[in-house]
């Protein structure tokens, strides 16, 4: 799509693949998202551990399954980074309309295990949370309705995304799961200001999202006691947030050493949502510091990448997937140190799941497709020879 605009030429068909795949994608940001998922196997031998002991299992059984949805995840994120940008357009489309059926018929065939939310569909031999394969999809598919209202004739996109987004968001605050709504609100919002969105809608959307907050707050006891718990200047050392903020005061810069934490024997979700709290506990500040430098250089190098590209359709899906990806980071390693209220959402890559793993895996795969370097010249160069024509067309 890309290759032919603005004169360009495409790569010559008799191009082997892999070699073509391997000059033009990056390298560092595919370099990063392994050391990610192998940081995670590593964190997921001690946080795994009571988990199996309380199901009878195999002390490292988890870090096996983990390891196998891993490997599977990466197989599918390098698959996808070949496909060209029409390529995951058309399977982000696809995705989204499969993913939205998914969402609908949660309070249906759904399951919450237990947790008060109803946000899985159980397999039996496993279980899948639908909410994680639409984020990735669901960009995709609103950056293709954004980039078509650019189109001369185009349709409303901007204003058509804006519906999508309000009946997903609806969905999941529905189940209820208030992070994850707050994630694609926030990811479409930065791909609706990168679209050119009036600043004075953005601002009404930010108060619309506030008001949502307020009458959840008076309407839903989960969402109440949630923020009550942040707000208050007092941590409770029984609860969640105690049990995580006082392992990683005890880990400081290099950890009580591995295998002798305590925190993964007293919280339920330590192999997932504060999996950061035994990382921090176990290994320290330098390994916590070193999992925020690989999210970071994913998400600011895959920006970096994408200033440089014209088509508007790779521009808003590629900026979207790489916000969402450090925002959900974010929000997760920022529950645990009490930065945000608790969320429920997994550390993209470290996190035990594996719907959040091949997920993770969809989203990065389109995003490399999105960053490959394309026959296309700089848009320096671009506005630098439209300065140039334009005197010459006055005169002429």
């Amino acid at each position: 799509m890309t290759d032919m605009v603005f004169g360009t030429v495409a790569a010559k068909p008799g191009d082997p693949i892999l070699p073509r795949w391997w000059r033009s994608v990056d390298k560092l940001t595919l370099l990063a998202v392994i050391l990610l998922f192998l940081t995670g196997l590593l964190v997921g031998m001690a946080a795994s551990v009571p988990l199996a002991e309380r199901n009878g299992l195999n002390p490292f059984y988890y870090v096996y399954r983990q390891a196998f949805f891993g490997f599977l995840a990466l197989l599918v994120m390098v698959l996808l980074s070949m496909a060209s940008p029409r390529m995951v357009r058309r399977l982000g489309v696809a995705g989204f309309i499969f993913g939205f059926v998914g969402l609908a018929l949660l309070p249906v065939f759904g399951t919450d295990f237990g947790k008060g939310a109803v946000r899985w569909y159980s397999l039996g031999f496993t279980s899948v949370q639908p909410s994680e394969f639409v984020k990735p999809c669901f960009l995709v598919f609103s950056a293709w309705l954004m980039a078509a209202s650019f189109e001369v004739g185009g349709p409303p996109g901007k204003r058509l995304s804006l519906m999508v987004t309000i009946a997903v968001a609806a969905m999941l605050v529905l189940q209820p799961d208030f992070g994850q709504a707050s994630l694609y609100l926030a990811a479409w919002g930065i791909m609706y200001f990168v679209a050119g969105a009036p600043m004075l809608l953005l601002i009404l959307m930010t108060g619309g999202v506030l008001w949502s907050g307020y009458l959840a707050y008076h309407n839903s006891e989960h969402f109440a006691r949630r923020i009550d718990g942040f707000l208050s200047p007092d941590v409770d050392p029984r609860t969640q947030l105690g049990y995580a903020t006082n392992a990683i005061q005890e880990g400081g810069y290099f950890g009580v050493g591995v295998g002798e934490g305590s925190v993964k024997w007293s919280l339920p979700d330590a192999h997932t949502d504060f999996i950061i709290a035994v990382a921090a506990e176990e290994y320290g500040l330098f390994l916590v510091l070193f999992i925020i430098l690989l999210f970071m250089a994913v998400t600011v190098r895959s920006l970096l990448r994408l200033t440089k590209e014209r088509d508007p359709f790779i521009r808003f899906a590629g900026t979207g997937i790489a916000a969402m990806f450090g925002m959900q980071a974010f929000i997760n390693m920022g529950v645990a140190v009490r930065l945000l209220p608790a969320k429920g959402m997994t550390l993209p890559f470290i996190s035990y799941g594996g719907s959040s793993l091949l997920a993770g895996g969809i989203a990065l795969g389109f995003l490399l497709a999105l960053t490959r370097k394309r026959p296309q010249g700089d848009m320096a160069d671009v506005l630098g020879r439209e300065r140039v024509q334009t005197p010459g067309s006055r005169h002429g």
